[in-house]
């Protein structure tokens, strides 16, 4: 397939020990959330961020590893934006905190430019299996519903099997949500009181 050529007067690469990875997966970013991930390739990844293909491919071994490092950098930069909840029970901070990056995935370009484009990347972590950022999103919802678990607010029981209810319900406001309502107000209130409910002693 024919690279995208974004970037025509480029400077040369940088050599491999002088480029900061944050560069390398900027490109990455802006590319798909342009183009696509189809019609990125590690060429035009390589372009943008001016490095070379043979240091592109020595830190990522195809575009979609590239994709996953990229998805996974932004869900962290969503969570590093959600702020202090001061007096908050254990199951406040939770929900507030879910519903805060849920509505934060909806509105990002590179995932609404995946599910338009491309949303068959997005299949084999809803269908077979989880990837970094599903995981990571676990480990951090079943740190906060134990500690919600120890204040008394949130219910007893496996802190990890309640965790996966709640990424469940998440995912699917993110995804499905804005198939039924263009109103982010009411998916964002319906997603805070389905899980305030559910994670209720």
């Amino acid at each position: 397939m024919m690279s995208q050529d974004l970037n025509p007067r480029s400077a040369p690469p940088r050599s491999a020990n002088a480029v900061d990875d944050e560069l390398i997966l900027d490109a990455a970013r802006d590319l798909m959330s342009t183009i696509g991930i189809r019609r990125t390739t590690m060429a035009d990844v390589a372009r943008t961020a001016q490095v070379s293909r043979a240091t592109l491919y020595r830190r990522y071994p195809n575009v979609q590893a590239l994709a996953a490092a990229v998805t996974t950098r932004e869900f962290v930069a969503a969570l590093a934006t959600v702020g202090l909840f001061d007096g908050a029970t254990g199951r406040e901070t939770v929900t507030r905190t879910v519903v805060h990056v849920t509505s934060s995935a909806r509105a990002h370009p590179l995932l609404r430019r995946i599910i338009e484009l491309d949303p068959e990347f997005l299949l084999p972590y809803l269908l077979h299996r989880t990837g970094r950022t599903s995981r990571a999103q676990l480990e951090a919802l079943t740190a906060g519903i134990a500690s919600g678990q120890a204040d008394g607010s949130i219910r007893q029981g496996d802190a990890r099997e309640l965790a996966a209810v709640v990424l469940q319900a998440a995912w699917s406001s993110t995804f499905t949500g804005p198939v039924f309502t263009e109103s982010t107000e009411l998916l964002d209130a319906q997603l805070f009181d389905l899980l305030d409910r559910y994670l209720a002693p």
